[in-house]
């Protein structure tokens, strides 16, 4: 029986990994359960899968948790807990074998390295993680022994298409360049001037993908894409240079790997998080999941295009944090936050979003080269970089 924690678990990631477990529980087990503060839905995952914990950082949310389990007949055997620094706890502990890592932002980032260092197997939902910290979760996997699987539809995918004896951060053999596919979110066909003025609605309304808000509006600018760039140069050790995505508005196609022989492998299926979270939790075999299959009577077309850096530069700005080094890239991550956040409530215009992002980049450039050597001090530099960017929305959106 394999236990694991599923860090977000009332998340897309967190739900999808629930249906797998409740499809499977003579090999799974929810050990342990966190949220922040959706009570209802946690209640909910605590009265079908009696996890031993279930974790809120919010504390008014865990107080209204243990008032409702104390009103059933169950509920005493499940031990609530709060506060952000529990999850690191959680994540190391002797009672649990893997870690859902589906903790959207840089609130994921503590856990996850918890896990790494503790020799966990973790499930990588959270990009944020390498994105903001490369090198740190590199080194705290290969010193705790951890086995890390990406669990990112286009990571995944790649991981799929180079076989079962590869491992993370060593770089493939073989391989040419790697080929993230990207839907191009709902504006792919919509011009500057009206992506610009875009709203919330609009934005978070995914042709293919069912997610939150905040990864939606990150598909929607493609900075999702960019930030999966970044993470796939530390899952797969390879350079920028080597990594390119193309738009691919089916959703069919994961992502593609090329080799130097002129190969081109590729892994296809339906829209549906619940594939490669499977691929990973039962790694390196394969379980069922309910996912629909793709019908290739049905599949009439397959179409790909490059992405426009013009009407989106988030691709060249996740490039050009890439080629700074330091801690760029966890300056890009945590300016794009706050502007997503900004603009999620009214606080900025969809087009001001690449503005606070590119701004905040170069006003930090000189003071970010160095790669921090503690999570203290990247956590320094995320809180600098957010009050940047912050003064930059405030500039923008008086």
């Amino acid at each position: 029986m394999e236990r694991i924690a599923v860090f977000g678990s009332t998340g897309s990631i967190g739900q999808s990994t629930l249906d797998l477990i409740a499809l499977h529980p003579e090999r799974f087990r929810a050990e342990i359960l966190t949220a922040h503060r959706q009570v209802d839905r946690m209640f909910a995952n605590c009265q079908t899968f009696r996890p031993s914990l279930a974790v809120m950082t919010d504390s008014d949310a865990a107080r209204a948790l243990r008032a409702q389990l104390a009103q059933t007949s169950w509920g005493s055997a499940i031990t609530v807990a709060d506060g952000p620094q529990t999850r690191q706890e959680c994540a190391a502990s002797a009672d649990i074998d893997t870690v859902v890592a589906g903790i959207v932002g840089a609130a994921g980032l503590p856990s996850v390295l918890a896990a790494a260092r503790a020799g966990k197997k973790i499930l990588l939902a959270n990009k944020e993680a390498l994105v903001m910290a490369g090198a740190l979760m590199v080194d705290a996997a290969r010193q705790g022994g951890a086995v890390v699987l990406p669990v990112d539809s286009e990571h995944n995918a790649i991981f799929q298409c180079l076989g079962e004896n590869y491992r993370c951060f060593v770089p493939p053999e073989g391989v040419n360049r790697l080929l993230l596919t990207a839907s191009g979110g709902p504006f792919r066909t919509w011009d500057k001037e009206r992506i610009f003025s875009a709203t919330v609605s609009q934005a978070i309304a995914h042709p293919n993908w069912s997610m939150g808000r905040k990864i939606s509006v990150d598909s929607a600018t493609m900075m999702n894409k960019g930030l999966e760039l970044i993470e796939a140069h530390w899952l797969f050790a390879l350079p920028e240079s080597a990594i390119d995505v193309v738009v691919h508005p089916q959703s069919v196609v994961h992502s593609m790997v090329e080799f130097h022989d002129g190969s081109t492998l590729a892994q296809l299926g339906s829209p549906d998080m619940r594939t490669p979270i499977a691929c990973a939790m039962s790694w390196p075999k394969r379980i069922h999941a309910p996912v629909k299959v793709l019908d290739w009577t049905a599949v009439r077309q397959l179409d790909f295009e490059p992405p426009d850096d013009a009407r989106f530069p988030s691709l060249a700005l996740a490039r050009q944090s890439l080629r700074a080094g330091g801690a760029s890239s966890a300056v890009l991550n945590a300016a794009n936050e706050v502007a997503v956040e900004a603009f999620l409530n009214g606080g900025l215009k969809f087009g001001q979003i690449f503005r606070v992002v590119a701004a905040t980049l170069d006003q930090l450039s000189l003071s970010t080269s160095q790669v921090p050597q503690s999570i203290e001090a990247l956590l320094a530099i995320d809180q600098e970089a957010r009050g940047v960017a912050a003064n930059e929305v405030s500039r923008l959106h008086p």
